[in-house]
């Protein structure tokens, strides 16, 4: 596997819905998933969608147990989630300094449901469907919105809570 050139914000493929992924457990699909849980590694993410490598899938990956970029969170179950359909459970919302690897070095204020189920596949084909809360259902929002061209700065309400992280953050 390998470690790819993460694209950033202005780049085209960003702002692309990305296709469903129709077939499973395939040598391309495994080495996809491959290269962006490496990727996510070695830039120390939370999660990574395949749009965010010039792949324009409908694929996801996240985890966190132990992150310097989120040293504060609840652990987040490592995933591969292929065509995720996600579906808000309450109307519970809270705001949230979100970053993306794709807008390096940048962080910005964010509104984000608190409680979700989302669904979808595994690499393999197995259906997932789980029920998110909280930081876990933070970061599935924002990767899922990478699969529709979205990136967080385009949900912010506020932009003088978006700017760089080492000066919206001195002591980090």
């Amino acid at each position: 596997m390998a470690v790819r050139r993460v694209l950033k914000m202005g780049d085209p493929v960003l702002y692309r819905v990305a296709d469903p992924v129709g077939e499973f457990n395939t040598r391309e699909l495994d080495a996809l998933i491959g290269d962006m849980f490496d990727t996510m590694a070695a830039l120390n993410g939370a999660g990574l969608a395949a749009p965010q490598i010039g792949v324009s899938r409908r694929v996801v990956i996240f985890g966190v147990e132990a992150n310097p970029r989120y040293p504060d969170v609840e652990p987040v179950p490592t995933t591969v989630l292929i065509n995720p359909v996600i579906e808000i459970l309450s109307p519970e919302m809270d705001d949230g300094w979100e970053g993306c690897l794709s807008v390096p070095g940048m962080r910005g204020l964010v509104r984000r449901a608190t409680r979700l189920r989302y669904s979808g596949f595994d690499q393999k084909g197995e259906p997932i469907e789980r029920v998110a809360t909280q930081f876990h259902a933070r970061v599935v929002q924002h990767e899922c919105d990478h699969l529709d061209g979205i990136l967080y700065p385009m949900r912010l309400k506020d932009m003088r809570l978006f700017g760089y992280e080492d000066a919206l953050f001195p002591e980090m």
